[in-house]
């Protein structure tokens, strides 16, 4: 429902002023309310009393309109959010009267039995839900976050794949599910998620490190050169100086000279991992002199030249 997202400076510097404005008795809760759910941040405690304070005011809650509702659910998620469970459990109650048919206040229902830790129960109510709903994007959120919450990385991968069999488009899920293969260190499934963010964001040049970064760790003369035309995507996504992808280069190149007749299967780009090196201590001079004894000592283990 309200989750994190990002504002310009200007407008957060207007979210801080008004809630300052608002809670000192200057006026201006609606219009804060407002902004929190436009910029979609999360501010529980000063919109659960803020929220609260038009609610429990006649004259203000009569001249919100049908905006009334969107001001009950949005109290409700605070509510949970700060666990003040009888509020939440109220407000819910309310609109549930309202619209007793709604799949968004079923949502808030489940939400609520997730706030009180009935994961059992929320995980039946969702299911009841998707039964007639398959395809509810925020129902499928909400059982990936309960499994997160309860600590269950397994469910969470379980989750994460249905969810993206549904919707693939989803870059964040690709890379969060790609992020707890790496952790499980499941390498050929976390290579897997990057290639389908790199089919999709083919210029994000940290999805190519990404996959690259995995690739090395996988190891292997193949994974190795593959690795190394990724780094080198990235330098060229980020204008010759992303220091990261730089440093995969040189790494790939050492690693390639390790392995019995490596170098010599790599004839064709043997002389890049030398020219990221030179771009490296060119690097090095201008930002962190003092650092350079340290680079030329790891870069000569490399046997680059």
């Amino acid at each position: 429902m309200v989750g994190s997202g990002g504002s310009s400076a200007s407008e957060a510097a207007q979210l801080n002023r008004l809630e300052e404005q608002a809670t000192h008795g200057g006026g201006g809760a609606w219009e804060y309310l407002c902004l929190v759910r436009r910029l979609k941040v999360r501010r529980p405690e000063p919109v659960l009393r803020l929220g609260l304070s038009l609610l429990n005011d006649p004259k203000a809650r009569s001249k919100l309109g049908s905006e009334e509702w969107t001001l009950y659910e949005q109290v409700a998620v605070a509510a949970m959010d700060c666990q003040a469970i009888d509020v939440a459990k109220d407000c819910i109650g309310i609109l549930k009267k309202k619209f007793p048919d709604s799949l968004r206040v079923a949502r808030l229902q489940g939400m609520l039995l997730e706030a009180k830790g009935a994961w059992a129960e929320a995980e039946r109510a969702y299911a009841v839900l998707l039964e007639t709903n398959p395809n509810d994007q925020l129902i499928h959120k909400r059982k990936i976050a309960m499994a997160k919450a309860q600590g269950n990385t397994t469910l969470v991968v379980e989750y994460l794949n249905k969810y993206l069999e549904i919707f693939m488009a989803d870059h964040d899920a690709w890379r969060e599910l790609a992020e707890i293969y790496v952790s499980l260190q499941m390498y050929k499934q976390a290579a897997f998620c990057y290639e389908e963010l790199i089919l999709a964001q083919p210029m994000v040049s940290l999805y190519q490190i990404s996959y690259a970064d995995v690739l090395f760790t996988m190891g292997g003369l193949e994974n190795f050169q593959t690795a190394k035309k990724y780094y080198a995507a990235a330098i060229q996504l980020t204008g010759g100086k992303n220091i990261r992808a730089l440093y995969g280069v040189c790494m790939c190149g050492g690693a390639i000279n390790l392995l019995p007749r490596g170098r010599n299967r790599d004839e064709e780009s043997s002389e890049l991992p030398a020219l990221a090196a030179e771009v490296l201590t060119k690097e090095y001079q201008k930002r962190a002199p003092e650092k350079l004894p340290l680079l030329a000592e790891m870069l000569k283990s490399l046997n680059l030249y």
